[in-house]
């Protein structure tokens, strides 16, 4: 409960938590645009969807926005809320692993999307503990689901840029969408969990 925390420190962690989700806004339509462009030239799916992850991050950042100005009692709409793009994204990835593998799409190698992949790979870790200890502070649920996210985020950045670097190098087009199915589970249980408001056990 945010009472457990004095009004100073509650503001405090308050206006940290709207600048990260600011932040996630940022960079993710930034990250985001630059996915889906680099995916469209090299005709590789997997860019393409980490670009669509990159819009689900935006409209994450923006539901934990609303939830902070709202206050807590949106907390369990906006848990809800973050619960629902979560499956939204492991329907969206199992689609799209699934396409590929059945159509045989092998892409073009893609060193831009390497660089973002990397990049996302560096950044993504370090934002999803900074939520993380804001939740903790809040007792939030909603930003605690939403730092997960922001972890999902980077392991999908780590099985891009694998899939990436095969096929640049070995010519496996392959290998990023069988990563990307064994994601679907993980993602999926992120959302049920958030659904039902067990994703904070370690913000009391």
């Amino acid at each position: 409960m945010d009472a457990v925390l004095g009004d100073k420190a509650v503001n405090d962690a308050v206006r940290l938590g709207r600048r990260l989700a600011n932040l996630t806004i940022v960079w993710n339509s930034l990250e985001g645009v630059l996915s889906v462009g680099a995916g469209i030239l090299a005709g590789s799916i997997a860019l393409v969807g980490f670009g669509v992850d990159s819009v689900i991050e935006v409209s994450s950042g923006a539901i934990i926005l609303w939830r902070l100005a709202s206050g807590e009692h949106r907390e369990r709409l906006a848990l809800r809320l973050v619960g629902a793009s979560f499956l939204a994204l492991a329907a969206y990835v199992a689609f799209d692993a699934g396409k590929s593998l059945w159509f045989r799409e092998p892409p073009s190698a893609s060193y831009l999307g390497i660089a973002i992949a990397a990049l996302s790979l560096v950044v993504m870790p370090v934002l999803a503990r900074a939520k993380r200890k804001v939740a903790a502070q809040l007792s939030s649920g909603a930003m605690h689901a939403d730092s997960r996210q922001t972890d999902l985020c980077a392991y999908l950045s780590a099985i891009l840029l694998g899939g990436l670097i095969l096929n640049a190098v070995f010519g496996w087009w392959w290998a990023d969408p069988v990563a990307a199915c064994l994601m679907v589970p993980i993602i999926a249980k992120e959302g049920i969990d958030a659904l039902r408001g067990e994703t904070c056990d370690d913000c009391h």
